[in-house]
């Protein structure tokens, strides 16, 4: 064996070039023996091969350029894959791949170790956040978002209860004298599996023990059977993560449709439950604003700002162990098809694409923050210098922005606010 095909052979080795059609194989085994491309350029013209693939975009075998040099045909590689992951996405001639009809997953109830208040899992300094505290009765999803991070830290084919959850939380000591906002939907999704393993029913025995908690389901289902036959406590708050019909089609697996999710929201809402609405991740595809604000103006006709308690807007951010799982999946998604710049240490859209998304959503909503009912809006996930350019306001500390919203909710639920 010659020495470049040993070094070839090594260069492949933990990739995903055996997960390649046979025939982009060949060819990049081709190309690299004719012009000896390095170690590390072997390894991102697999990951160019594996991205465009995933995407539905032109493969590395249309956009391989021709050249003498190596330097060259590498740096015009590069070009080419960059300026298909930079460009606007457009699902107009996407193709779904392997995509779940129906979901297929175990239950497993196990006695979880340890318990108590956690912190939101995607926290962080270097972004202003509103210091959300979660209780998880459950562990994974049954639904499929190509985007979800929660796919990165659960075996996602297996949804988890624990066995000793409504114990713990009888026995959960809290400060009788402070609001808590906590929230359920951050380890799986709050309303999908319903009353399983009598997961509601302790939730809900919990909020009316407790009112100095604001307790929030956040779910993408349309499953309210159970809050549609029980009285809701006061200071539960139902929210919805939403989107457009293209990106739950394309991106948003096993989940409720739209139409469904808003008409879940507004059977609460009629039930006299405090609503709220996500839009994250907004994402940015070839005509996503007019899609957006059809959405947008669908909530401010259905529901007047008395019934709704929040809306909040966040995008893509992701770590490298979602895109390395993403690119072992067999499937398509043109999710990771962003510009990649860094993010307080993830990796997402440029600001000005965040600026233009998240100020086109917030002036939408104008109704909305203009009554004396206001809804309190935020943005998730992002740096504090995101507001001014987009809210034309920001708080100068986590513990600003978690009152103002404490203080929102509260006087929203008709209960005190306990500092």
């Amino acid at each position: 064996m010659n020495s470049y095909a040993e070094k070839f052979n090594k260069a492949t080795q933990n990739t995903f070039f055996q997960n390649l059609p046979l025939h982009e194989q060949e060819f990049i085994k081709e190309k690299a023996f004719e012009y000896k491309f390095s170690y590390q350029e072997i390894k991102q013209i697999i990951n160019f091969a594996r991205d465009l693939g995933m995407w539905d975009e032109k493969r590395i075998t249309a956009i391989f350029p021709e050249h003498p040099q190596r330097k060259v045909v590498f740096s015009r590689l590069t070009k080419a894959y960059e300026a298909i992951r930079n460009a606007p996405n457009s699902y107009e001639n996407f193709t779904l791949k392997n995509i779940p009809q129906e979901q297929k997953y175990t239950f497993k109830t196990a006695p979880k170790e340890g318990f108590g208040l956690g912190l939101c899992p995607v926290a962080s300094e270097k972004t202003r956040c509103c210091n959300l505290l979660t209780l998880d009765a459950v562990e994974s999803c049954g639904f499929d978002c190509s985007y979800c991070s929660i796919q990165s830290f659960y075996n996602q084919n297996t949804i988890t209860f624990d066995s000793n959850f409504a114990d713990k939380l009888l026995n959960l000591q809290l400060e009788v004298n402070k609001t808590y906002h906590i929230g359920t939907g951050q380890a799986s999704d709050s309303l999908m599996f319903g009353n399983r393993e009598g997961i509601l029913d302790a939730l809900f025995e919990f909020a009316r023990k407790n009112p100095n908690v604001i307790l929030e389901f956040k779910t993408k289902s349309d499953n309210i059977k159970y809050l549609l036959e029980n009285e809701v406590p006061k200071n539960i708050l139902c929210t919805w993560s939403l989107n457009t019909q293209t990106i739950i089609d394309n991106e948003e697996h096993l989940t409720a449709s739209l139409s469904k999710r808003i008409n879940a929201a507004r059977k609460m809402a009629d039930k006299g439950v405090k609503v709220g609405f996500h839009f994250h991740p907004i994402i940015e595809y070839k005509g996503y604003l007019d899609e957006y604000q059809k959405v947008y103006e669908e909530l401010i006709l259905q529901f007047d700002p008395q019934e709704v308690a929040l809306v909040s807007f966040g995008t893509l951010t992701f770590i490298k162990p979602v895109i390395k799982q993403l690119r072992e999946r067999e499937f398509r998604t043109k999710i990771t098809q962003i510009p990649h710049e860094d993010a307080s240490g993830k990796t997402s859209y440029p600001d000005a694409t965040k600026i233009e998304m998240f100020k086109h959503a917030y002036e939408s909503f104008k109704p909305w923050r203009e009554t004396k009912e206001k809804v309190f809006f935020y943005l998730c996930m992002e740096e504090h210098l995101m507001w001014a350019k987009t809210f034309g306001y920001q708080y100068a500390t986590n513990n600003d922005f978690e009152h103002a919203m404490l203080g929102a909710y509260c006087e929203k639920l008709g209960q005190d606010f306990l500092l």
